[in-house]
């Protein structure tokens, strides 16, 4: 038994979940994006809690550290690290896009493309095999109707994330497919056991959260 807590507060929703390898124990989520760092502390606890778990019994903390909020990358990371130096376990930090991508690789078209909106018409972005190998990195661009046909042109291309809407209002290519399903921290666990079974811990002092683009701070 290997026993997991992973975190998510990039997007929208939060959530947590304790997994035992890939089997669920206990999951919460969090609708209300602004209250996401009152409302973590108290989830944890009361998952272990309920379900007469340990933390010390946990194997690895993993987060989901980006691209996406950069409020909500914060609390995400700042709350696996404070876990992680407290309970002296490793740190797993997964890629937003990945987790995304994990969560629809089941379906049948050919690549996936999971999307993270940005506000406006930019979106946080990357595309991926079927077996989650990274066929484009991630980046941040603005989506117009001729963004990804050069791979629509081929390949039958899944949208997934919070920017479906919008990338479904631009683009019209018949090769590509939107999906609504939702990602949370119930889809981490098989890449966290990845990343611990190959020790790809990150370091605990240095882990910053995977902005993509450059934070730029008011200083008023």
């Amino acid at each position: 038994m290997a026993l997991f807590l992973h975190i998510d507060t990039a997007v929208d929703y939060a959530s947590v979940c304790i997994s035992d390898n890939e089997k669920i124990i206990a999951y919460a989520e969090n609708a209300a994006t602004t209250a996401h760092a009152s409302w973590i502390g108290n989830a944890i606890r009361e998952l272990f809690t309920s379900n007469q778990l340990s933390m010390n019994r946990l194997d690895a903390v993993a987060v989901s550290n980006g691209p996406g909020s950069y409020t909500g990358l914060r609390i995400g990371l700042a709350t696996a690290k404070g876990l992680c130096f407290a309970l002296n376990k490793p740190l797993i930090c997964l890629s937003t896009l990945e987790i995304m991508a994990n969560a629809v690789k089941e379906a049948p078209e050919d690549l996936i493309c999971p999307a993270i909106d940005a506000r406006r018409m930019e979106i946080y972005t990357a595309v991926y095999k079927k077996d989650l190998t990274i066929l484009r990195p991630p980046e941040a661009l603005v989506v117009y109707e001729h963004s990804f046909e050069d791979l629509l042109a081929n390949h039958r291309v899944l949208f997934t994330g919070n920017a479906v809407k919008k990338l479904q209002a631009t683009i019209t290519h018949s090769n590509a497919v939107f999906s609504n399903i939702r990602y949370s921290a119930a889809d981490m666990p098989y890449l966290t056991i990845k990343h611990y079974s190959e020790n790809q811990f990150a370091d605990l002092s240095y882990a910053e959260p995977f902005y993509l683009k450059a934070v730029h701070f008011n200083k008023n």
